[in-house]
């Protein structure tokens, strides 16, 4: 133990220093105003004022997805953990590295429903890698550390530390342990030799492989890895949502993204393909489908992942690798190497001729002359401008697909969205997240006029902070994709989907003291575009009024199969 005496208040904030924590996103409130005191007596942690706990958890999970660091919240009890539950399960569900410390009534209230009481354990134990309850005071170092720890390593994950308002007054000795060993958290560090060797000759071995990967390749790093794998392979390779930029979209051997919303000759491939090399994915629904239509095709399975959870939960697999997707994917370019067997040139020859037969049918295609702005358009026109090097963060629905389908990343953690969730107003507190953890990149929210307004109170701290956004809101008058699948799946009927009483989004950008801008001609996509990332220091709301009725496709209707995509 240390000999420095320190208040529990005090300890969190060491705790945040020696991890060389830079940002914190919360809100204030009585059960952490302790803790709030002990910010502003220092200026290592800077404390981001949001304007609500969601867009807090949103702010921390884009700074993680962004930088490559732990991303880190703080807000009161009841009202102001309940809030942030949203936040805490959009994280939860893509496997976001994040610590939230909540504030909680005194040790000897809880339990008595006390004023802004809430079961803060209970309620997130369903949407948190771990969370604790910390009732003394000499265990409060410690279990921040823990947090930490279990927060980034293995399967990453939101890991919240709820603090009674006693504990935070409290004083103990303070000492901060540079490592922690738990004896029931030991993820697992090293891949099975013998598991290596059978995928080596199933991917030798294979006529029409594929190489599937997830978000799991961002979030280990492993992007250059993979890489040098897929083309030293000549294998097609499809990213997930999640994966965008794992791989470079403008490389040959990117066959596009798959599943739901995926181009057809990615589903094509990966249905019929003998040979998956499945890298840090989880074959949700949203990317297979139904898992019956999946078997209708035979094929062996390799699954590559750190956590074994999840391999086999939706398709069984053939050759489980459970272990870091950067260390196994090292492994495997080794092992390649060494190999003497190569694979049969003229069936992938074959196999890649059948996949350019597939992209043929131009499934992207969309009407570029029309009198109407097509969201599609202006999302080309956004890569154009940019060059591809934005940071690009979306909400979701319709723009969330078309951002992922139309603007081609080639690098890593530039593409951050909700995808296990799905989570409406996400984009523009992940996008304040993102400009904190990248101060001098471009930062481009792609929105709908639906899910802007669930977080819109936050252009108030984007001023505050003078975040220079820009933000591309594809305005159809509709909650986008509920309408789509209305006019599907439900006869035209289109009930609640209309946003009737929008705000005049250029006036109210005007009220919190940003750039406005109401584009309704499609020769105007690009000048504004042009004109809104010239002005480099200031927020700018670009409102593209778009064609109502524009849909996104190829579209998977829900329990069909990869192969029955709907196309134009």
């Amino acid at each position: 133990m240390g000999t420095e005496e320190l208040t529990g208040a005090e300890i969190t904030i060491r705790c945040l220093q020696e991890e060389g924590i830079d940002y914190i996103f919360g809100y204030p409130g009585g059960a952490v105003l302790f803790i709030y005191d002990e910010l502003f007596k220092q200026n290592k942690v800077k404390h981001i004022l949001v304007r609500h706990e969601q867009a807090a958890l949103h702010a921390a999970d884009g700074y993680a997805r962004s930088s490559n660091k732990v991303g880190v919240a703080l807000v009161t009890s009841g009202p102001g953990v309940t809030n942030s539950v949203t936040g805490i399960a959009t994280a939860y569900m893509d496997s976001i590295p994040m610590v939230i410390i909540s504030g909680q009534v005194p040790t000897y209230a809880i339990g008595l429903d006390a004023f802004q009481e809430v079961d803060t354990v209970g309620i997130t134990r369903p949407c948190v890698k771990h969370n604790f309850l910390v009732k003394n005071i000499t265990e409060l170092a410690i279990t921040i550390k823990k947090a930490f720890y279990i927060s980034s390593t293995g399967r990453p994950g939101p890991v919240l530390v709820d603090i009674p308002k006693d504990v935070s007054q409290e004083k103990t000795k303070f000492y901060y342990p540079s490592s922690v060993s738990m004896r029931s958290y030991n993820p697992t560090s090293k891949e099975n030799p013998g598991q290596l060797k059978k995928a080596i000759q199933l991917i030798l071995g294979s006529k029409r492989p594929m190489i599937y990967t997830g978000g799991g390749v961002i979030l280990s790093n492993a992007t250059k890895q993979l890489t040098n794998l897929v083309q030293m392979l000549n294998f097609p390779c499809t990213n997930t949502l999640m994966g965008l930029g794992g791989y470079p979209a403008t490389n040959k051997q990117f066959v596009g993204m798959l599943g739901m919303h995926g181009t057809y000759e990615a589903n094509m491939a990966m249905q019929h393909c003998d040979v998956l090399i499945a890298i840090g994915a989880r074959f949700d629904d949203r990317v297979i489908g139904n898992p019956k239509h999946f078997y209708n095709k035979e094929r062996k399975i390799i699954h590559i992942d750190i956590d074994p959870s999840s391999i086999s939960k939706r398709v069984k697999v053939d050759v489980p690798i459970v272990g870091s997707v950067s260390d196994v994917l090292n492994e495997l370019i080794k092992l390649l190497k060494a190999s003497k067997e190569k694979n049969d040139r003229a069936a992938i020859k074959s196999w890649w001729a059948q996949i350019d037969q597939w992209r043929k049918r131009d499934c992207l295609k969309y009407d570029r002359r029309s009198a109407i702005i097509k969201p599609q358009m202006v999302v080309e026109k956004l890569y154009k401008i940019t060059k591809g090097n934005a940071f690009i963060t979306s909400d979701v629905g319709q723009h969330q697909m078309w951002a992922a389908q139309f603007y081609k990343f080639d690098k890593p953690r530039r593409w951050i969205n909700s995808g296990g969730l799905g989570t409406m107003g996400f984009g523009l507190p992940a996008a304040m997240g993102v400009q904190f953890a990248n101060p001098k990149g471009a930062v481009a929210c792609i929105t709908g006029e639906a899910s802007i307004q669930m977080c819109i109170q936050e252009l108030s701290t984007c001023k505050q902070y003078n975040l220079p956004l820009k933000i591309v809101n594809l305005n159809n008058r509709y909650m986008g994709m509920v309408r789509q699948w209305q006019e599907f799946f439900h006869g035209n009927r289109y009930a609640e989907s209309y946003v009737d009483a929008l705000p005049d989004f250029v006036k109210l950008a005007e009220s919190y003291g940003h750039v406005g801008m109401k584009i309704e001609q499609p020769n105007d996509i690009e000048d504004a575009l042009k004109e809104a990332f010239k002005l480099k220091n200031r927020l700018v709301f670009m409102d593209f009024i778009t064609d109502q009725t524009e849909n996104v496709f190829p579209m998977i209707p829900g329990g069909k199969g990869l192969s029955e995509m709907i196309l134009v």
